[in-house]
């Protein structure tokens, strides 16, 4: 548009004419852009209050040492070890058992204390193949050498793929389930307790709650703002604590007065 003279007001003010291109909707659309508080200019959506609306809010990450890769998969590494120690020392109990059927195993306490007596049950032979029965803690072996692996990958920060992830945790919680199972197989079906088998459930059984957590904390999976807060507010401290004082108490509200007979 071209003025001239005649399209200034004596004050100053410049005319513009409704009829030419850009004139005046192009005013009222620039005027009306910026009485628009919601439009940044860059496609975010702001509201009146204060920023940017709920929908466009990044979920908060978890942040502090012990949602940190460091914590959370040193304890699923120390919680393995202990498992693949034991898994080592039940194998080794099996082979002398097989050797001396008569002979008294070193973890044989009382009659619920008896690592014999679990031993030489089906459960503890559960997987058959080819005619032949295999001792559980032989693929204990196998698991917990994976779970390691796995540990040693989150401390040093390898990114692995969504579906590696997830099959991690469906992993621990099918070692808990087991670990479980049999555990309840020796307290309420054999009648008696392997010392060396508690210590593995237990393991286990820390090894999953480090292995639910790094899940969520590091991995982010699943994206669920009520796991986060699960795990920033420190509830899944107090579960933790409640859930191994119930195992303990358990066992000793079962067989308490023959633990030490």
């Amino acid at each position: 548009m071209i003025m001239t003279t005649s399209d200034i007001t004596p004050d100053g003010i410049t005319a513009i004419d409704d009829n030419e291109p850009g004139g005046k909707d192009a005013v009222d659309e620039d005027a009306s852009d910026e009485d628009d508080p919601g439009d940044s200019g860059d496609g975010t959506t702001y509201s009146d209050s204060s920023g940017i609306e709920a929908a466009d809010v990044p979920p908060r990450p978890l942040t502090g040492w012990r949602h940190g890769p460091t914590w959370t998969y040193l304890v699923v590494l120390l919680a393995s070890v202990a498992a693949l120690v034991v898994s080592f020392v039940l194998s080794a109990e099996t082979l002398q058992l097989a050797r001396h059927p008569q002979k008294l195993l070193g973890c044989d306490v009382n009659k619920v204390l008896s690592c014999s007596t679990v031993a030489e049950s089906w459960q503890a032979e559960l997987i058959h193949f080819g005619g032949l029965s295999y001792p559980n803690a032989f693929f204990g072996i196998a698991a917990e050498s994976v779970f390691i692996t796995i540990a040693v990958l989150g401390l040093a920060r390898i990114a692995v793929p969504r579906w590696f992830a997830i099959c991690t945790w469906f992993g621990g919680f099918a070692a808990l389930a087991y670990s479980y199972w049999l555990f309840t197989q020796s307290m309420f079906v054999i009648g008696a307790l392997c010392p060396w088998c508690l210590g593995l459930m237990f393991a286990t059984t820390i090894q999953f709650m480090s292995l639910s957590h790094a899940t969520v904390a590091v991995q982010g999976i699943p994206d669920s703002p009520g796991l986060r807060g699960y795990y920033r507010l420190r509830y899944d401290l107090m579960v933790d604590i409640i859930w191994i004082v119930a195992l303990i108490s358990l066992i000793i509200v079962k067989d308490g007065a023959m633990l030490f007979a």
